[in-house]
């Protein structure tokens, strides 16, 4: 089970090798909301995501032999940046699978941290089978982007921390994708504040989440399209599901329009730059999905990296 004790566990295990991010506030998106919000800035976090929390606590719980072997993993981008990161700070070498659509500046970082790249087509492939094959053929480590302990373990770190400098939140909101960010987030604040009123969210046209909460049970969807490439999972994980379906109120959807536009809002109007998969969360308070009875709330912004090349498009419209 994920247990708040775990959490503290990985809190102790990664001090010192991630960022305890900031957390800020805008007069303007207060105004613009007719509520009190804090952002929990993880697009300023190593790796530029929230993701190098799991992939460090999973990758320095490894023992001796195990760090020998090596790992493997599978990521569209933030989770393979980041177990590139802490791969090459822990002195182990790490293949990861990534769709050959990901976006080059994710790539590239993930290169540059000195991960070797395997790509696949997301759309004829299973990238998680592509990854456990070669975990296979070489006796590597799998380190999953969401379904193991470690690395949920990992994401709640950044709940816990959010929760202890703003401890009296109505609710908090995290983008979901494979469920891992919120599985972690959620049992933390709620492990310190029972009330939290906690909401997933993810875009309407990778609502993968949303149908299988709905319905009480798993739904896959085909390969999702969104702007938001980091929330493209097609199923909720096995493990984080479960841990949904007992701390969430909800889950939001939002628009890839809605999503842009929060994305200028934080750029031109707070300094951020946010990802799209790391805006979803926002956009779904900025265009009030939220119930009108909440009033203090928590945002993870969950990533900062954006391709140039779409950034520059956003920009343009």
């Amino acid at each position: 089970m994920l247990t708040i004790e775990l959490i503290n566990d990985a809190a102790a295990r990664i001090r010192g090798h991630v960022h305890r991010t900031p957390v800020v506030t805008s007069r303007s998106f207060n105004e613009a909301t007719g509520k009190e919000v804090f952002f929990k800035c993880e697009n300023l976090q190593r790796a530029g995501a929230f993701k190098i929390r799991g992939a460090t606590n999973k990758i320095l719980s490894l023992t001796d032999e195990e760090k020998k072997r090596g790992v493997a993993a599978f990521s569209s981008g933030n989770h393979a940046q980041a177990v590139a990161l802490a791969s090459r700070e822990a002195g182990i070498r790490a293949v990861i699978a990534m769709p050959d659509d990901a976006p080059k500046a994710k790539v590239a970082a993930t290169r540059g941290y000195g991960a070797e790249i395997v790509f696949y087509d997301r759309l004829k492939q299973d990238r998680e089978q592509v990854a456990i094959e070669i975990a296979e053929r070489d006796g590597r480590v799998m380190v999953p982007p969401y379904d193991d302990y470690l690395i949920l373990a990992g994401q709640g770190t950044c709940g816990l921390e959010f929760v202890e400098e703003v401890t009296d939140f109505d609710c908090l909101l995290a983008p979901c994708s494979g469920g891992g960010l919120f599985a972690g987030v959620s049992t933390a604040a709620k492990a310190v504040n029972p009330q939290i009123r906690c909401f997933a969210v993810e875009p309407d046209t990778a609502d993968d989440t949303r149908q299988s909460f709905e319905k009480g049970e798993w739904v896959s969807i085909p390969p999702p399209p969104t702007i938001a490439d980091g929330l493209r999972v097609q199923s909720p994980g096995t493990l984080t599901f479960p841990i949904l379906q007992k701390t969430a109120e909800d889950v939001l959807t939002v628009t890839d329009e809605e999503i842009i536009e929060t994305i200028k809002f934080f750029l031109f109007r707070m300094k951020l730059l946010v990802e799209p998969s790391g805006a979803a969360a926002a956009a779904a308070v900025l265009f009030g999905k939220l119930p009108e009875d909440t009033k203090r709330v928590g945002v993870i912004l969950s990533g900062g990296n954006i391709d140039a090349q779409l950034l520059s498009g956003i920009l343009a419209q």
